[in-house]
């Protein structure tokens, strides 16, 4: 294996090529309200190294850990649904079912009831793609954990003063996921390099 592998600038390098190919904008999600084969086509194509099935995702409804569908439409999986989806295949490998759906609280209480959410999902599923982003660039130089960069966050989001620790603890927790998203992908892309270079 060449040294360059090593060095730190090349090692950016990766993690910016990988990052390239990231999550994806919240934009650029599905429109249109789709089939739940729709949706385990699209995650599955999205998620390589997952395999949904329409019973895990109908599990994690029955569980409350994501929204029902839209009641009476065949059609009845929306761009909410799988921004939870999305969200949830990036903690899927590193916390338990419990786990997520005590995270999804801290932002939106009571899963299938919108008016109770302190921040929307938009707003999470936009966090955690800049989150993430930020994971991947000067991947081994960044300040995680700067709570000046935190509290910047928070008063952005103008949230009331009961709510702005649960969605720091919120925020912490989804970093860490981007995190470990990251470096499971910069760990994986190094293996591949090194592979390739000696065969």
């Amino acid at each position: 294996m060449s040294e360059k592998i090593f060095s730190i600038k090349d090692i950016n390098l990766l993690a910016k090529e990988i990052s390239n190919n990231n999550i994806v904008a919240y934009e650029d999600l599905p429109q249109y309200d789709l089939f739940l084969s729709q949706v385990i086509d699209y995650l599955n194509d999205r998620f390589e190294n997952e395999k949904y099935t329409k019973n895990i995702v109908q599990n994690y409804i029955k569980g409350d850990i994501i929204s029902k569908p839209e009641d009476g439409k065949k059609r009845g999986y929306t761009k909410l649904h799988l921004a939870q989806l999305v969200l949830l295949s990036y903690m899927r490998p590193i916390l338990t079912t419990d786990e997520i759906s005590k995270v999804f609280r801290l932002a939106f209480n009571e899963i299938n009831d919108r008016s109770d959410d302190i921040i929307s999902w938009e707003k999470a599923y936009k966090l955690f793609s800049k989150i993430q982003d930020e994971s991947f660039s000067n991947f081994l130089e960044t300040d995680y954990f700067d709570e000046k960069r935190f509290n910047e966050i928070i008063t952005g989001l103008n949230l009331k003063k009961d709510d702005e620790e649960r969605i720091l603890v919120f925020i912490v927790v989804m970093s860490l996921i981007a995190q470990a998203s990251a470096i499971k992908k910069l760990a994986q892309k190094i293996v591949d390099v090194y592979k390739s270079e000696n065969n």
